[in-house]
C-alpha cells in the first residue's frame, strides 16, 4: 500500500470570470481516479485547488501527509481544463516543485501535460501521461510500489502513452499496445471533497445546489477546432443503468438541486435516453439536469426522451450564424438545424444556451452578421460567446501556427484574445460578444440595435486584414 496525494491544478481563485459565475464544480476526473487508486489498496488523500485560495493547504498536505506518491490528475471533464489557461500551467508546475522538494515521486495527466510535457517534466514529474492512459497510471502505481525509487527510464519502460525526462530532453515510451484499464470504483472519491463548501457557493449565489455527472467520454465528430487530447475522436457511452444509479446515489447522500452532466454530447441516441428515463423512474425519480447536445442530434423523439429524463436546459453548439463558416469548421450542422432544435426543445419547455465562437479564418463581417440574426430570430436563452483558440492537434491550430507569438494560452478564461492574425482586433470581437449578450437579455432593445450600427459604422477601423482576403481553413477531410 502506498499513500498517494491526488490533486489537479484548476484554481477557481485564479480565473475571475469563473470565480464570479459562482458555479464551481468538483474535479469529476481527478475524483474517478482517486476512487480507483483508494479501490486499489492504496491510502489515497485530495487536494481540490478549486476552492483553494494558493498553495498554502498543498504544502501543508505535504508536510502533514508526507505522500509516497502526488498524481496531479486533471478533471478531464472541465472543458477549462482542455483550454489549458496559462495560470493554471503554472499552478500546476509549482505544485509538482513543491511536491519534488519532498521526495515525492510524481506523476501527471491532463490535456496541457499531453500536449506539453517539457513544461512537468522540468517541473520535476517522474512521468506524464498522453491521453486518459488509466492503464498505464496504474502500471506506474505498482511498479513504484514494488522500487519507490526505481528510476523513470526503468520505470516507464514497455508503457505506452507516456513521456519522461531522458538523457537528451523530452523522451516518449516507444511501446504502443495500450494497457486495459483498472475496474472503475462504484462511485468517484466524493467524500474526499467539501461538499458544504461548493453548497454555501451555489445556495449564496444561485439559489440552488448543483452537483456534475458524465454520462459519456469523447466525440467522434471532427470539428476543426476542437482538441482531443484525452480521449481521441472515440464515444464512450455508459449503461443508462448506471447512470440512473449515480444519480440516485448523488440524490441520497449530497442532495444537490440539480446535475451538470459535463460530457461533450450527452446520450447521443434517443432509445438511451428514454433507457435512462425508465431506469431513474424505477430509482424512485432523477434529478433536473443540465446537458451539451448537438444540433442535429435534436429530434421529436430524443426531446420527448429528455424531457422524461429529467432535462431542463440543453446548450447547443451552434457556433456560428455563417453556413459558410460552419462549413469551414467541418462542424457537420446547419443553421436551420439550430433553429429547428431551437424550436423543438422550446416546444418541450427545455431551455437553450448556444454556445457561439467569433473570430474563425475567413470569417467577415457577413457571417458576423449572419450570427446576430441567428441569436435575434432564433432567441436562445441564453449564449456563451468566445473566439476561435487554437489548441494543439487540432487542424485549425496546423493553419494557424506560423501566426502564433509569444502568447499560446490564454491566462485566464476572460482573456478573449486572438493568438492568431483573424479579420479583426480582439477589441472588435469582445464588443460583438457584448452585443450578443446583450441581445439575449434584451430582445428588440432600440440601444442594443444603435450599438450594433455604430460598431458596423466603425468596423473597418477593428480590422487587420483588408476586405475579402481572409482566407478559410483547409476543409478537405469530410465529415464522418
Amino acid at each position: 500500500m502506498l499513500s498517494i496525494l491526488v490533486c489537479h491544478s484548476y484554481f477557481l481563485d485564479f480565473d475571475q470570470k469563473q470565480k464570479q459565475r459562482a458555479k464551481p464544480y468538483p474535479p469529476l476526473a481527478t475524483l474517478q481516479v482517486a476512487a480507483m487508486l483508494r479501490a486499489a489498496g492504496h491510502e489515497v488523500s485530495l487536494f481540490d485547488a478549486m476552492l483553494a485560495d494558493d498553495y498554502l493547504r498543498f504544502e501543508r498536505l505535504l508536510d502533514v501527509l508526507h505522500p509516497q506518491i502526488v498524481v496531479l490528475y486533471e478533471d478531464n471533464y472541465n472543458f477549462l481544463s482542455k483550454m489549458c489557461l496559462g495560470r493554471m500551467r503554472r499552478a500546476g508546475c509549482e505544485m509538482l516543485t513543491l511536491a519534488r522538494r519532498r521526495g515525492a515521486r510524481l506523476i501527471v495527466g491532463g490535456s496541457d501535460a499531453s500536449d506539453a510535457p517539457g513544461e512537468y517534466l522540468a517541473a520535476g514529474a517522474d512521468a506524464v501521461l498522453h491521453g486518459e492512459a488509466l492503464g498505464t497510471l496504474f502500471a506506474l502505481v505498482d511498479r513504484l510500489e514494488t522500487d519507490l525509487a526505481m528510476p523513470s527510464p526503468r520505470l516507464v519502460e514497455g508503457l505506452p502513452d507516456v513521456s519522461f525526462a531522458g538523457t537528451s530532453g523530452v523522451s516518449r515510451s516507444k511501446a504502443t499496445t495500450r494497457l486495459p484499464e483498472p475496474a472503475a470504483a462504484p462511485q468517484p472519491a466524493w467524500d474526499l471533497v467539501d461538499i458544504a463548501r461548493y453548497r454555501r457557493i451555489w445556495q449564496r449565489a444561485h439559489g440552488y445546489f448543483s452537483l456534475n455527472m458524465a454520462a459519456s467520454r469523447g466525440c467522434s465528430f471532427r470539428c476543426n477546432w476542437c482538441a482531443k487530447p484525452i480521449w481521441g475522436n472515440q464515444y464512450l457511452q455508459r449503461p443508462a443503468r448506471e447512470i440512473a444509479a449515480e444519480m440516485s446515489h448523488l440524490r441520497r447522500h449530497y442532495r444537490p438541486d440539480h446535475i451538470w452532466f459535463a460530457d461533450d454530447i450527452f446520450g447521443f441516441r434517443a432509445d438511451w435516453v428514454q433507457e435512462l428515463a425508465a431506469a431513474l423512474a424505477d430509482n424512485g425519480g432523477g434529478l433536473p439536469f443540465t446537458i451539451q447536445m448537438r444540433a442535429d442530434l435534436v429530434s421529436t423523439r430524443m426531446t420527448d426522451a429528455l424531457v422524461a429524463a429529467g432535462c431542463r436546459e440543453v446548450w447547443i453548439g451552434a457556433e456560428s450564424g455563417s453556413q459558410r463558416i460552419l462549413d469551414a469548421m467541418n462542424k457537420g450542422t446547419t443553421v436551420e438545424q439550430t433553429h429547428e432544435s431551437r424550436r423543438l426543445l422550446r416546444a418541450a419547455g427545455i431551455r437553450v444556451g448556444f454556445f457561439l465562437q467569433l473570430g474563425y479564418l475567413g470569417e467577415e463581417l457577413e457571417d458576423v452578421l449572419a450570427t446576430r440574426r441567428l441569436v435575434e430570430e432564433a432567441r436562445p436563452d441564453d449564449v456563451g460567446v468566445s473566439v476561435s483558440y487554437p489548441l494543439p492537434g487540432t487542424r485549425f491550430y496546423e493553419a494557424v501556427k506560423q501566426q502564433l507569438g509569444s502568447k499560446t494560452h490564454w491566462q485566464e478564461s476572460s482573456d478573449l484574445e486572438m493568438m492568431f492574425e483573424g479579420t479583426y482586433r480582439s477589441e472588435f470581437y469582445r464588443a460583438v460578444r457584448n452585443l450578443l449578450h446583450d441581445a439575449v437579455v434584451q430582445p428588440d432593445s432600440a440601444d442594443v440595435a444603435q450599438r450594433w450600427n455604430t460598431l458596423i459604422a466603425n468596423e473597418p477601423a477593428y480590422r487587420i486584414v483588408p476586405p475579402g482576403t481572409a482566407l478559410l481553413a483547409d476543409n478537405s477531410r469530410a465529415h464522418p
